[in-house]
C-alpha cells in the first residue's frame, strides 16, 4: 500500500514591513506615496501621544529622533531617499521608481536631492521659526525661507518645462520627494503666478492618487501646520 508523501514544511510567512512616521509629516509622505505607488503591504505605526508604545520602540531602533523609519524583519532603514531605494531592491512592485540606466538613475537621485533641499528644508526654516513662539524668530525664518523658496521656484520652473514629471514622462523617485515638497512650500510660500509651469506640476501631483491619499490622510492634523493651513489643497 503507497504511503502518502509527506507534506512539505511551510516556510514562515515574513513579518510586514512596518512604517513608522506620522500622516501630516513631509518625510513620511514621501516614503506613503513610493508605497501606494506600488501597493506595497505595510503596517503604519503612526507616532502620536495615541501609541506611546509606537515611540518607545521607534527609539528604540533610532535614537536620532528623526522619521521615517521603515522596518523589514531585522533591518531597520532610515532617511526617506533609501527607503525608497530599498523599497525598490527588496520589495519591487509594477512602478520603478528609479530608472536601470545609470545616468537616468542619476537624474532622478539629483532632482530628488533638490526638492528634498532646496524646497523642503526651505519650507522648513519658515515653520521652525514658527514653532518657537518667538515672533522675531518667526519673521527671520519666513524671510530666510521666502528668499531660498524663490530662488527654487525660479530654477524650477525652467527645469521643468516640456516634462510632465519631474525628469520626463515617467513617475519616479524625484516626484515622490517633490510632492510633499511643494505641497507645504506652497502654503509656507506661494507659487507666484509667473511660475505657471511649477504651479501646473503641482497640480499633477495633487491629482496623482498615491499622494492624493497621503494627504487626505492627514487632513485632520491641518489645523496644527504652525502657519496656518491655507483652505485649499
Amino acid at each position: 500500500m503507497n504511503q502518502p508523501a509527506p507534506h512539505a514544511p511551510q516556510a514562515p510567512a515574513a513579518a510586514p514591513l512596518m512604517l513608522y512616521g506620522h500622516p501630516f509629516s513631509s518625510y513620511t509622505q514621501k516614503v506613503l506615496t513610493a508605497l501606494y505607488e506600488n501597493a506595497t503591504p505595510f503596517e503604519f505605526r503612526v507616532l502620536g501621544p495615541d501609541a506611546p508604545q509606537h515611540a518607545a520602540a521607534w527609539l528604540a531602533k533610532w535614537p536620532l529622533r528623526q522619521f521615517p523609519l521603515l522596518v523589514d524583519g531585522a533591518r531597520d532603514v532610515v532617511e526617506t531617499t533609501i527607503i525608497i531605494e530599498y523599497l525598490q531592491l527588496k520589495h519591487p512592485g509594477p512602478m520603478r521608481l528609479i530608472p536601470s540606466d545609470p545616468v537616468d538613475a542619476l537624474d532622478v537621485r539629483f532632482m530628488d536631492r533638490f526638492f528634498d533641499l532646496h524646497v523642503m528644508n526651505a519650507m522648513q526654516l519658515a515653520v521652525n521659526g514658527a514653532l518657537t513662539g518667538d515672533p522675531v524668530k518667526r519673521q527671520d525664518g519666513m524671510a530666510l525661507a521666502v528668499e531660498k523658496l524663490d530662488r527654487a521656484y525660479a530654477w524650477l520652473d525652467t527645469r521643468l518645462a516640456g516634462r510632465t514629471w519631474a525628469t520626463g514622462e515617467h513617475f519616479t523617485l524625484a516626484d515622490c520627494a517633490a510632492a510633499p515638497s511643494l505641497f507645504y512650500a506652497d502654503w509656507t510660500h506661494p507659487i507666484a503666478e509667473q511660475y505657471p509651469v511649477l504651479r501646473a506640476y503641482r497640480a499633477r501631483l495633487l491629482a496623482r492618487p498615491s499622494f492624493a491619499r497621503a494627504v487626505d490622510e492627514a487632513r485632520y492634523f491641518r489645523p496644527y501646520f504652525p502657519l496656518g493651513a491655507p483652505d485649499r489643497d
